[in-house]
């Protein structure tokens, strides 16, 4: 683990994995909350957490404690699960059921039955980066992006799956679809998912 001043009051810490980030997050999070921990952003991506608007300790402070600090594990899911009821009807379905080795329908029963965990949001408001499936069920972006993914599009790259929140270009190997609102500006919060949020598909008919 590896902590980098950025200005005066913020931090960005380096970890290994995607699961260390978590891990780490969910530990920054904790500790804001007892108090021990005053600062005003804390925002997880894949391998990195940043603090942003430290008052204490100092940035400084806090680098050297976690330099030799141990991760404890990644806590239980502190949210509903948020359930996203998917068509498995993607144009990529056959593509990434030939990379998995199985039937198309194998694909959606695989994919169904994983339990995600939202690790960091980006790319688009509501756009949330999940994990859960095997590292064996990993697959490569498509080797040239769509310029128009449609909206409640479900896709898989790397590690991850996403769903798109609204229309735009993307690469992502699509496998279904959903009809829920990822980001809605009239709801509080306007995100349906969030860092550490747990997240499962429901399969529906096409």
């Amino acid at each position: 683990m590896r902590a980098l001043p950025v200005g005066d009051r913020a931090l960005l810490v380096e970890v290994s994995t995607d699961e260390e980030a978590q891990a780490l997050h969910a530990d920054l999070l904790r500790r804001r909350a007892e108090g021990s921990l005053s600062v005003r952003e804390i925002v997880p991506a894949a391998r990195t957490v940043l603090l942003d608007g430290l008052d204490n300790p100092s940035p400084s402070r806090l680098a050297a404690q976690l330099s030799t600090a141990r991760l404890p594990p990644v806590p239980p899911p502190a949210k509903d699960v948020v359930e996203i009821r998917v068509r498995y009807d993607g144009p990529d379905l056959a593509a990434v059921a030939e990379l998995w080795g199985v039937s198309p329908d194998e694909v959606a029963r695989i994919h169904a039955a994983a339990e995600f965990r939202v690790a960091f949001c980006g790319f688009a408001p509501g756009f949330g980066y999940l994990t859960g499936l095997p590292a064996r069920y990993g697959v490569p972006r498509r080797a040239t992006p769509r310029t128009t993914v449609p909206a409640g599009s479900v896709g898989l790259a790397g590690p991850y799956t996403g769903v798109y929140p609204r229309s735009s270009p993307g690469g992502w190997q699509l496998i279904g679809t959903t009809d829920a609102v990822l980001w809605d500006h009239a709801r509080v919060p306007a995100a349906l998912l969030s860092p550490g949020t747990p997240v499962r598909f429901v399969p529906v008919d096409s």
